[in-house]
């Protein structure tokens, strides 16, 4: 099993920044690729970033690219991501996945989830 518990969200104004953290534990052997995904109120979990573990290759959504930024830290088996410039539209729920490798950008890929932490940006 793998357990991954988010952190580090809050309220924000536009434009600022904050950086989200999952720690992970558990066989190691079972994340190949570690995702962030997001759902705002009323609308479908969307994809936001991914990291292939053992290489440290990362792929952002378009709608995030440039903004925010995916990373870990293979000693703290910790994956990060770092969001700046925020806009009110980034408001959602953040959620941590972790996958075996090529899971990709589909969250049906993802095997494991952790409980989501609040990100909320004012105008």
């Amino acid at each position: 099993q793998v357990q991954l518990v988010e952190s580090g969200g809050g309220l924000v104004q536009a434009g600022g920044s904050l950086r989200l953290s999952c720690a992970a534990s558990g066989r190691t052997s079972r994340w190949a690729t570690m995702g962030w995904f997001r759902q705002a109120p009323g609308k479908e979990r969307e994809f936001v970033a991914r990291i292939i573990w053992n290489i440290g290759t990362t792929y952002h959504a378009d709608s995030v690219k440039g903004r925010f930024t995916i990373s870990r830290d293979n000693a703290k088996n910790t994956v990060y991501l770092q969001m700046d410039n925020l806009k009110p539209e980034d408001t959602a729920v953040y959620y941590c996945a972790a996958g075996p490798k090529f899971s990709g950008t589909y969250g049906r890929n993802y095997d494991y989830w952790g409980q989501g932490t609040q990100v909320t940006v004012s105008s």
